[in-house]
């Protein structure tokens, strides 16, 4: 089993399963590794990512966490951090993914930085259209990315492996299922703790795993 390193919270082809783009689709996470896929004509598909290497992202939206978790194959979320996603009009896609690219040093073509200064370091692709987790400011909202914290990026891009890790993108709270593993890690909520993570925690009762 992985050792828990840390929490940053307060802490081929792109492989999808609905359109890139689709946020009318919904992915309903239902277990810690296995998610309904219902796309916008109401056809469903059931997932289970149990033995597989994958992030969950439950976007910053009402609704979710705005928190991105690792997860290790085998079923430990050994990090999660806390991101920013897609502001009105860029919405970041709903989907299950597969990191298809990744590059450690990277300006965007489409929002180049005056500085000059990189803006998509430690980039982890997961669609054809640019939609990347990298390191960004996890307090702006993006144009789609997924924005993370240099300790939460830098940790993700070391451990995920290009045309094998999944990224599932979710609108919905996957915090019931992580909230045992954070505390195990040593995750402990003071005043600092950001209040969506705080409502997020709030949102459902945590769903306690046979072996805890």
């Amino acid at each position: 089993m992985r050792k828990i390193l840390s929490i940053g919270l307060l802490m081929m082809l792109c492989v999808q399963f609905i359109n890139a783009g689709d946020t009318k689709s919904k992915v309903h996470p239902l277990s810690k590794s296995k998610f309904a896929v219902v796309g916008s004509g109401g056809e469903e598909k059931i997932v289970d990512l149990s033995g597989q290497n994958y992030i969950v992202v439950s976007l910053r939206e009402r609704g979710a966490d705005g928190v991105a978790y690792a997860i290790d194959s085998d079923g430990t979320i050994w990090w999660a951090a806390v991101i920013s996603s897609g502001a009105k009009g860029h919405e970041t896609p709903s989907g299950i993914f597969t990191i298809f690219r990744k590059e450690r040093f990277y300006m965007s073509k489409a929002h180049p930085e005056a500085s000059g200064i990189n803006n998509m370091d430690f980039s982890l692709w997961f669609t054809q259209r640019g939609h990347a987790i990298h390191m960004g400011n996890d307090d702006a909202m993006s144009h789609g990315c997924i924005h993370v914290g240099k300790k939460g990026a830098t940790s993700m891009f070391n451990w995920a492996k290009a045309n094998h890790t999944k990224v599932v993108i979710t609108r919905e709270h996957f915090m019931p299922f992580a909230y045992y593993d954070l505390l195990k890690a040593g995750y402990k909520e003071t005043s600092k703790t950001p209040n969506h993570i705080k409502a997020a925690i709030r949102a459902f009762p945590p769903v306690k795993p046979k072996d805890y």
